[in-house]
């Protein structure tokens, strides 16, 4: 069979590509000016969530908290990137699992990358620590956000959709076996019954798995629930819903539901940057990042000179 080939149309009713005449009505242009706000407000903390934008204008610019205003939501926002209105780099709503190629032009280019790296190397801040620490987050799109938060930490970020994964988990208790320390999970995700019940289930079978494989008695693993609990949601009295009665765990599900998105990126970032100091000695940690000030230099000097060179 041959390739299809699909040449760009504008008779599709979807926009495709770039919009060059974008003219929002004056209700949506009212919206993508409170979003301007909202995005403004979390500069530090872009790129934001769809979720987290309509959660901020409900709590902020009595926006309706319901899926027919967040769909309209998702709409503008498709148009306004498109049209010039509002960043590409503002906004994720991806979900795509990327496997990269580090492939080079020539052996200069390659040269010139390593010393790039070497500019900006990094000592694993962690590796000297007590214990292995990760990030899990239930959003994909969140995870940019409580990287630059973590990173500085050397901490990884991860996402596999609340962990309902026999492979991710598997992979997970492969790696902290073959650090051979004790690891905590710090999990950020939604406030209900399949969140918490995914949470809870993942808790219990990477546990199992390092048990069984670890080399020594050492070897353990517990998760930490960083966000989003009930008592949170109470504290910073954020928007809640009933569960929903297709969810089998709903029965034994007492109270109301919440989305992690509900909560400020700020207060999101504050409530991990909390979690991850408490786990770590600082001492060891600030001896870290001043070892790696000298070997940054000396690397520099190592790579000084030699084809490729800039």
């Amino acid at each position: 069979m041959s390739p299809v080939e699909i040449a760009a149309s504008r008779k599709t009713v979807r926009p495709r590509g770039y919009i060059s005449a974008y003219r929002p009505q004056a209700k949506t242009r009212a919206l993508l000016e409170a979003v301007s706000r909202v995005l403004e407000e979390y500069a530090d903390h872009l790129p934001l969530t769809i979720r987290q934008v309509f959660y901020r204008l409900v709590g902020a610019y009595a926006y309706p908290k319901d899926e027919n205003f967040y769909n309209k939501l998702c709409h503008h926002l498709a148009n306004a990137r498109r049209g010039g209105e509002v960043p590409f780099d503002a906004i994720r709503d991806d979900g795509v699992t990327t496997v990269r190629l580090d492939h080079f032009r020539d052996e200069d280019e390659f040269l010139f990358s390593i010393r790039r790296r070497a500019e900006q190397y990094r000592r694993n801040r962690l590796a000297r620590q007590r214990r292995h620490l990760e990030v899990w987050c239930e959003a994909a799109g969140m995870i940019h956000q409580l990287a630059r938060v973590a990173h500085p930490y050397s901490i990884s970020v991860f996402s596999s959709s609340g962990f309902d994964s026999l492979s991710t988990k598997k992979l997970l208790a492969e790696r902290i076996c073959d650090i051979g320390k004790p690891a905590t999970i710090l999990h950020l995700g939604d406030c209900d019954p399949s969140g918490d019940g995914i949470f809870r289930a993942a808790a219990e079978d990477v546990a199992a798995f390092v048990e069984a494989d670890r080399v020594h008695g050492l070897v353990k693993v517990k998760f930490e629930r960083v966000a989003l609990t009930d008592k949170q949601v109470l504290a910073y009295s954020l928007p809640t819903a009933p569960p929903k009665a297709s969810d089998s765990r709903t029965k034994g599900w007492a109270g109301e539901t919440c989305q992690l998105e509900a909560l400020a990126p700020d207060q999101i970032a504050l409530l991990l940057r909390t979690a991850i100091e408490d786990h770590l000695d600082a001492a060891v940690f600030e001896e870290d990042v001043a070892i790696e000030r000298i070997e940054r230099r000396n690397l520099n000097r190592l790579l000084l000179s030699g084809p490729g060179h800039v």
